[in-house]
């Protein structure tokens, strides 16, 4: 086996199992939630659905859950190769050369029920063309005003846990990324942040390969780690009307912002991802004005 295809299944073998961590650690909360503002609502469990991007070209395992504590959650592995389409070949390093591909990863989004309990994001993947690279991250997106500032409880402990990951490898700079992340997740149109923020990082090759594979799954232990304990924190609290108008005001300004910036939606759909499993990141309900 040479290198690349021993890193290759290194990576695809991290990817499966975090996807696997992730949807055991939602699953127990939905079976700890017992107080009434659920209603006697059941706990939820994931459904899965295999898929195929076509012959020869990999696929993936979707994982969508319609829950008590999580209205909406999605944990999803994908493994794709194949050529990149001519239109899209200069927006991928490495790809003008040579557009054959290969990238895996698991991607996550969840919509709490809850208002109090905040939403995220999270992704890491591993990308290789003519050159290769990590990219990914995670960002905390509390639905309501109060929970919306740097130094709120909620938003100090995520991002506390993302630059520990940071500090886990050499390849981590946690003032850089979370920087980036600022800029990234940003609605020009609307002139304000998605979300409070986390880390982004992208085309991550420091040249120590190692050092960037335990960066990236530091990135994900580190999520793993934090934000379930911020999700059991608060989905216990009882909400208002107003709260839950709230939510769906900033459920609609996060759906904008996935359609018409996330560079992660554009990547699945110009690579023939499967757009359940892609489109899955909006949430349940939402309003705007």
């Amino acid at each position: 086996m040479s290198d690349l295809e021993a890193q290759k299944s290194a990576a695809r073998s991290w990817f499966r199992s975090l996807q696997e961590q992730l949807i055991a650690s939602f699953e127990v909360l939905e079976d700890k939630a017992e107080s009434d503002v659920y209603q006697s609502m059941e706990p939820g469990r994931f459904e899965f659905e295999e898929w195929e991007r076509g012959a020869e070209q990999g696929g993936g395992r979707m994982a969508l859950m319609h829950g008590r504590v999580f209205e909406k959650a999605g944990v999803h592995f994908s493994e794709v190769y194949g050529e990149f389409s001519p239109e899209f070949r200069k927006q991928i390093p490495g790809a003008e050369e040579d557009p054959n591909f290969w990238a895996c990863g698991v991607s996550l989004i969840c919509h709490t029920r809850n208002p109090h309990a905040p939403s995220a994001h999270m992704n890491t993947r591993m990308v290789v063309t003519t050159k290769q690279w990590f990219g990914g991250g995670g960002d905390l997106n509390p639905m309501l005003d109060r929970y919306r500032t740097e130094d709120h409880e909620d938003t100090v402990a995520f991002h506390a846990a993302m630059e520990k990951a940071c500090g886990a490898s050499p390849s981590g700079d946690y003032a850089a990324f979370k920087k980036w992340c600022e800029e990234y997740f940003w609605l020009p149109h609307r002139n304000e942040p998605r979300g409070v923020g986390g880390i982004f990082y992208d085309h991550l090759n420091t040249g120590d390969w190692d050092a960037d594979f335990a960066f990236t799954k530091a990135v994900g232990q580190g999520f793993l780690s934090s934000y379930p304990k911020l999700v059991a924190k608060r989905m216990e609290q009882d909400w208002t009307d107003d709260d839950r108008e709230e939510q769906m005001f900033r459920r609609g300004r996060y759906a904008e912002y996935n359609l018409l910036y996330d560079r992660g939606t554009t990547f699945g759909l110009k690579t023939g991802g499967n757009v359940k499993s892609i489109l899955s990141s909006l949430p349940p309900v939402a309003t705007w004005r």
